[in-house]
This record gives structure tokens, C-alpha cells and sequence, in this order.
């Protein structure tokens, strides 16, 4: 199980690839983001961006979330939540039968002065189309585990 002093900024993880299913798409927008768009493609007659039918970008974040949990499923980490998730964004259309592919790189880490055991993780999350364009990027946050160090006390007796 790693904890806080196993991530160093710089590490990276890759997540991958996982195909978007028209189905699972179709059945996403109808139940929570029902744009004409993420409908059918004939949804899409006229848009000024999107010439067939795209995925919600709700979704998108739901698989790439999906792959991180995934990673750190076999990966163990000792996390204890997240705090949150910054700068989502959506940079390009993901369309059905898209592959994704995550990567998340550590940009920061630091324990936090007033939880002790409790250590910071921020990684930045890009996914990537089969064509390996960008489609999301975040800037995610994990409170992961950091055990607290022993303090070494010394005696007469060590010297």
C-alpha cells in the first residue's frame, strides 16, 4: 500500500486505453445531459461545433475517473478522499467508439501542517483520443496517508 512518501513530483501514471461506447453514451445523455447533439447525429444538423454525435463531456470525466480509480486499484494507495478537482477542461469533441487513454502526472506534493498523517497530491490529468489529441485535462487532488515520523531522541547512552 503506498502512502504519501511514495509519490514524488514527476511520477506518472498511464491509464488505458478504454472505448466509448455508443450505447453507454446514448443511455448517459438521455438519463442526465439530453443535448440534441449527444442524441443522434442528426442532433448535430446546423451546430457551429459539433458534426456528429458527440459524448458528454460529464461522461468523458466519468471514464477518466473510472481509470484512475482502476490504477489505484492495482496500485494500492492509501487515500483518504479528494478534496476536489480544478481547471476541468473539455478541449476537443469525444465521439463513440473513441479509445481514451489517461495519463496523470504528480505536480505537487505536501503534507498538510494541520492534519497530521494527512499528505497532499495534486496530479494533472490529461486524457487522449486514439489519435492521441488531447480531450480533458484537470488538476486533480488526493489526501493520501502520511504517517507521521518518528522523532529520534537521543541519551547519554547513544554517544
Amino acid at each position: 500500500m503506498r502512502t504519501f512518501e511514495d509519490f514524488a513530483v514527476g511520477d506518472m501514471a498511464r491509464m488505458g486505453p478504454m472505448r466509448v461506447g455508443r450505447l453507454e453514451a446514448l443511455e448517459f445523455a438521455r438519463r442526465y445531459d439530453p443535448e440534441p447533439f449527444l442524441l443522434s447525429d442528426d442532433g448535430t444538423k446546423g451546430h457551429p461545433f459539433f458534426q456528429r454525435m458527440a459524448v458528454s463531456g460529464w461522461l468523458v470525466a466519468a471514464l477518466v475517473n473510472r481509470l484512475v480509480v482502476e490504477d489505484l486499484r492495482q496500485n494500492p494507495a492509501a487515500i483518504l478522499g479528494t478534496p476536489g478537482v480544478d481547471r476541468l477542461r473539455w478541449l476537443r469533441p469525444v465521439h463513440p467508439n473513441d479509445e481514451l487513454v489517461v495519463e496523470a502526472e504528480v505536480v505537487a506534493v505536501r503534507r498538510l501542517p494541520r492534519r497530521p498523517g494527512v499528505g497532499l497530491v495534486r496530479q494533472r490529468v490529461r486524457a487522449r483520443n486514439q489519435e492521441r489529441r488531447p480531450v480533458l485535462a484537470a488538476l486533480l487532488s488526493l489526501l493520501i496517508a502520511a504517517p507521521t515520523r518518528p522523532k529520534v531522541v537521543r541519551t547519554v547512552l547513544d554517544e
